[in-house]
This record gives C-alpha cells, sequence and structure tokens, in this order.
C-alpha cells in the first residue's frame, strides 16, 4: 500500500507540474510573445506589394512622343476558379494567340503562367473571366528609338533614368509608388481582397522638350551623311532660337554609330571660330576702326616663342572684315595685340567660354579658359585664333547666339515644360537673360563681320541663292590624349540664319575628317552640311520658322550653287509663290515609288519641294509625275498606300 500511495503522489506532482508549465508555456506564447506570432501569422496569410507608378512621358515642343509609357502584362490562370474550364480556354487561347489544345492539356496543373509580355489590347476580352491573374508591367517605350538618344538618355533596369534626362529628371518623370496588400491561401497562391489597396501610385509629370522633332531628324540625318562621306571620326550637330536660348536640334554621331552627348560633354579647341570674339572686344573697347589696316606679311609670320603663323588666303594688307572674311591669323594676331589680356579674357569669359552654360544635361562640361595669370608671352595670339582654349559645341553656339540676339548672352535650355499628370503646368520655360556681352550696335557690326564671310570669304559654300546667311569657319589641330595628333583637325561651322533677323544658329562640328574625301578645312566639310542642312529645314513644312519673317527678309542676289551630291542648290522664299520671278528653273522630281515612306519624302525634300501626304504605307506615284519638272518650293503630292 505504501508504495502505491507514493507512486500515486509522484504521479499527481508530475501531473501538476505538467499543467503549471503548460500554463506558463501559455502565458509566455499569448502574453509574451503573442505580438511576434500574430505578426508571423499575418506574414504567412498576407503580403505588402509596391505598385510600379506610370512613368511621365516626354515630348518634343510640337507634342509629338519621344518617350511613352507602355503597359503590358504578365498572365496566370488559377484552373480551379474557371466557371467553364472548356469555353474559358477556348477565349483565353483566342486573345493570347495559342492553339485551344494547348490551354486545355495544362488545365489539369494547379497553376499556369504566360510570361507574355501581353498588350492592353490583347488582355482586354479575358480581364473580366474568373480565375485569370493579370499581372501588369510598366515597360519605357521609345517611338523612334535612335531619336536624340544622347540628349533623352535611357531607363536603368530598376525602373529609374540611367542617363540623359530620363535621369536628370527622374524624380519628376518617376512618380510615387503605390502600396498594396494581397491575402494567400494555404499553398501560398495570391488572391484579391477588396481592402488591398494601401495607396494609390501617384503618375510621374510628363516633360516637353525644346527641341523640334522634324529639325532634330534633319540635323541628325545631315550629319550621319557628312560622317560618312568624310570619313571623320565624329561630329556634333547644335541649333539654338537666339531669341530664347531654347535648344532646336542636337545632334552627336560617331563613326561606329554611337551617339554619345558629346555636343555637351566632349571639348575642342574651335580655331577661327573664336576670332570672332576678338573682334568683338575690339570694337567694343575703340582699339580698331573700320579703315585700320595691318600687313598680310606675305602670308607667312613669325612671332617669337611660337610656330611661325600662316594664312590660307593671304593678302598684302587687311582690314577687320577682310581678317574675319578670309580668316587671317596674321592679321587677328596683330589687332589682338592692341588688348590687354584682362580685356581679352573678360570678352572670352562674358560670350560663356570656360563656364558651364547651365542647361538641364548632367555632366556638362564646363570647357577651359584659363586666367590671364597663367598665360604664357604667346597665350594672347593664340586665343585670339582659337588655341588655347576648350569649349564644348554648346559654349559656341550660345556664344553666336548672343551676338544674333543684340549682343545678350541667354542661358540654354532644353526644357519648355513639366505638366502634371491632370495637364496642369508645373513649370514654363521663360527666357534666361546671363548678361549683355556687347551693346546692340556692336552686335549689329559682328553681323555684318560674319556676312562677309559668306558673301566674299572662307564661308561662300555655304551661301543660300535667296537667303543671307551669316556664319564663320574653323579649322583647328585636333587634340588626342594632350597632344596634338599629326595630321588630325577639327573642321566647325558657326552660321546665323536669316543674317538680318537671325531665328537660328546653327554650329556643325566634324571630327578628323580624311582629307583624301573633301579635305579637312571647314569650308570643304562642316559649311556644306550647314547648307544642306538649312535647306532642307527650309522645305520641311514643319520646322520651327517664323514664315512671316523669312518672307519679309530681303533677297540676295545669287548665282545657283552647283549641285553637291544630292543637295538643293538653292531655296526660294518662303511661302513659295508660282508667280515670283524668285521661284528658279524647274528641277526633276525624283522616282520616288516603292521605297519606304520616310527616305521618299526626305529625297524630296532635299530636292527642294514641299510634300503633301496623301495616305500611308509604300509610295505609289508623285503628282506632279516622277521625271517631270517643277520650281524648287513648290509642293510634290505623295500618294501612298494601295493605289485607287
Amino acid at each position: 500500500m505504501a508504495k502505491s500511495a507514493v507512486r500515486l503522489q509522484a504521479l499527481q506532482v508530475a501531473v501538476l507540474a505538467g499543467l503549471i508549465g503548460v500554463v506558463l508555456r501559455a502565458g509566455q506564447v499569448q502574453v509574451l510573445q503573442g505580438r511576434r506570432y500574430a505578426e508571423e501569422e499575418r506574414a504567412q496569410r498576407t503580403e505588402r506589394l509596391s505598385l510600379d507608378a506610370r512613368r511621365g512621358a516626354v515630348y518634343d515642343r510640337n507634342g509629338t512622343a519621344i518617350a511613352l509609357t507602355q503597359e503590358t502584362y504578365h498572365i496566370g490562370i488559377a484552373p480551379n476558379e474557371l466557371r467553364d474550364p472548356t469555353r474559358d480556354a477556348a477565349t483565353i487561347a483566342r486573345a493570347l494567340h495559342l492553339p485551344p489544345g494547348t490551354i486545355l492539356d495544362q488545365l489539369r496543373k494547379r497553376y499556369i503562367y504566360y510570361a507574355g509580355p501581353y498588350s492592353a489590347v490583347e488582355v482586354q476580352r479575358i480581364r473580366a473571366l474568373r480565375g485569370v491573374h493579370l499581372e501588369p508591367v510598366l515597360n519605357r517605350f521609345y517611338p523612334s528609338p535612335d531619336f536624340a538618344r544622347a540628349v533623352v538618355g535611357r531607363v536603368g533596369t530598376d525602373g529609374h533614368g540611367a542617363s540623359g534626362l530620363e535621369r536628370n529628371f527622374d524624380s519628376l518623370l518617376a512618380g510615387k509608388a503605390g502600396a498594396a496588400v494581397v491575402l494567400k491561401d494555404r499553398a501560398g497562391r495570391e488572391y484579391e481582397s477588396p481592402a488591398r489597396l494601401i495607396a494609390a501610385p501617384i503618375p510621374g509629370s510628363d516633360v516637353v522638350l525644346t527641341l523640334d522633332a522634324e529639325l532634330q531628324e534633319i540635323a541628325e540625318r545631315a550629319l550621319h551623311e557628312a560622317v560618312r562621306e568624310t570619313d571623320a571620326a565624329g561630329g556634333d550637330v547644335v541649333i539654338i532660337d537666339p531669341k530664347t536660348g531654347e535648344l532646336l536640334a542636337v545632334a552627336s554621331q560617331r563613326r561606329d554609330g554611337s551617339s554619345p552627348p558629346s555636343a555637351f560633354t566632349d571639348t575642342y579647341e574651335p580655331g577661327s571660330l573664336a576670332k570672332i570674339f576678338a573682334a568683338a572686344a575690339l570694337l567694343e573697347l575703340q582699339r580698331v576702326r573700320p579703315a585700320d589696316r595691318v600687313s598680310g606679311e606675305g602670308g607667312r609670320y613669325k612671332l617669337p616663342g611660337r610656330p611661325v603663323l600662316q594664312d590660307e588666303h593671304p593678302l598684302p594688307t587687311l582690314t577687320l572684315a577682310d581678317a574675319i572674311a578670309v580668316s587671317s591669323n596674321i592679321a587677328m594676331a596683330k589687332f589682338a595685340q592692341r588688348l590687354t589680356p584682362r580685356e581679352q579674357y573678360a570678352m572670352l569669359r562674358d560670350f560663356g567660354l570656360g563656364t558651364p552654360t547651365g542647361v538641364e544635361y548632367p555632366s556638362e562640361s564646363p570647357g577651359r579658359l584659363r586666367l590671364p595669370s597663367e598665360w604664357s608671352g604667346t597665350s594672347q595670339v593664340s586665343l585670339a585664333i582659337g588655341y588655347e582654349v576648350a569649349v564644348t559645341p554648346l559654349q559656341i553656339a550660345a556664344a553666336y547666339a548672343a551676338i544674333a540676339n543684340d549682343g545678350v548672352l541667354l542661358a540654354p535650355a532644353l526644357v519648355r515644360e513639366v505638366r502634371d499628370p491632370s495637364g496642369d503646368i508645373l513649370y514654363r520655360h521663360r527666357t534666361e537673360p546671363v548678361r549683355r556681352v556687347t551693346s546692340r550696335d556692336i552686335a549689329r557690326q559682328l553681323r555684318g563681320l560674319l556676312q562677309g564671310v559668306v558673301r566674299r570669304g572662307t564661308g561662300s559654300s555655304a551661301m543660300l541663292a535667296h537667303f543671307e546667311l551669316a556664319a564663320k569657319t574653323g579649322t583647328a589641330r585636333r587634340v588626342v590624349h594632350g597632344k596634338y595628333a599629326p595630321n588630325e583637325y577639327t573642321a566647325s561651322f558657326a552660321a546665323l540664319f536669316p543674317a538680318d533677323d537671325p531665328q537660328i544658329v546653327v554650329v556643325v562640328k566634324i571630327d578628323d575628317p580624311d582629307p583624301s574625301k573633301k579635305g579637312y578645312f571647314s569650308a570643304t566639310t562642316a559649311a556644306p552640311v550647314t547648307r544642306s542642312l538649312l535647306e532642307q529645314a527650309l522645305a520641311s513644312r514643319t520646322v520651327t520658322l517664323d514664315e512671316a519673317r523669312l518672307v519679309s527678309a530681303p533677297a540676295v542676289p545669287a548665282a545657283p550653287l552647283a549641285d553637291d551630291d544630292g543637295t538643293v542648290p538653292y531655296v526660294v522664299p518662303w511661302p513659295y509663290r508660282p508667280d515670283t520671278a524668285a521661284a528658279g528653273p524647274g528641277r526633276v522630281i525624283p522616282d520616288v515609288s516603292g521605297r519606304p515612306l520616310r527616305e521618299a519624302v526626305r529625297s524630296l525634300h532635299r530636292r527642294g519641294f514641299r510634300v503633301a501626304l496623301r495616305g500611308w504605307g509604300a509610295p505609289d506615284r508623285t503628282v506632279p509625275a516622277a521625271g517631270s519638272t517643277a520650281p524648287a518650293g513648290s509642293i510634290v503630292t505623295l500618294f501612298a498606300g494601295s493605289r485607287p
């Protein structure tokens, strides 16, 4: 009996201890660790998701889409949720362009997944089917992938801007992601809950650029052909509105077909393009009079401490106007010595050299302009002819735009407007004057000097028959890895069009053109490109040019230029009036039937015709017919698509 009592007591103690342990553990789980276990349970039943926001679009100044966001879908199918598997499978197969038997065979699985991606149109008819789960994915889309690629940039794999304006304005374009909670069943599959949305995503703002899509395409095509025809290492084109500072086109290309943002980031020595800045200082400070002449030294001039200066077009004596027209190194070296280093430096800096322009582009180069205290004994002469200073094509365009804008330097701009998702304007570009560089009268005199370059000097190959052009050529030795490369040059050309009331400033730069092709001088490389570009712009009906101001501009009597590689030899006043004497002789209408539509339009533009398009698709015929003649500037109707 005693042993049984002992066993019973031991059992009671053990049971009591177990109960106490259970109570303590329950208290620990519910009181001390209750919150942690509840969170783990919720984590197994729910999942918090981030909802991507639609990225804002990018447009040109006329509303042409440059970058858009498209919504595509991944599709999941839960067979046990389908109301009528056979009928629903047929509907899904038609929508996804799949064989009907494919989906029926897979309905035995617990879950079917199609990555796609599928467009909104494709999923529209299955969107309401029970058991079909759509997973939206936002993708960046560029209608013309190569259009202004260096400027616009691209979006990275993380959905944020990786380069160009996509990167610079990522905070505006990206919007704000939303959040949602989804519920999961015991197998971990997600299903929708009516209360799953926490915060709706906020779409990004749209950005309207200052670029003109038509002018940008003309610039890109002209540059592409120039690089190919001259076998150059690359080149850049910048077109700016001198009255507002808005960039209308920025094109860059390398021999390998790449398009780096070199117009903003790569510097070069401008050569004779900088002579106009020395002339500005001389005129502003009244150090030279129109009748002042210096000796041309027979085309060779030796200064202590530097190589012999040579002139390609030597004259016995030269005025300042002569020096600019024939791009005389000798005359500019002599005239520049009438300035002090501080005066010369101040004018270069006032034109914006050696400092960033402030354009809305990441990593813009400031160029290089040394302080006068760092100059050597020959720096003053070197700077007067465009050496010992490093500039970007954009800086040169902004500086020449100041001459076109009556002496006022403007900050260049790439962004015209920013609009919120509802279309309200958050920002609109306003002209931003930086400083007055020269007086209005001096700017007018400088434009007169630049007109002389085209009328009787080194820029005559850019002459237009019925519009006056003010321009400057520049050819400089090319710096590679910090040293002048033998037999390598940079040819550049800056033009104000039209000369009397400039609407655009064009800067063309060609890097290392092959001398065996068209030579390496600006007059035979960059200047003809500028002429071709302007002629195509005049022939286009959509380029941003004020036609009324062009019509009122005085016509310039000039002999027609020889046809050059298919470019237009002259352009009539705008808009074309067939009863005017300025129409000029007829030109042959090319046969463009069967060619790509864009190429056909471009071919007609190059011949100097305006184009009226009828239909869409492959070109069929033109009216007037191919082979007939019509005055340059007249309208050629291009019929595309099937014949009626």
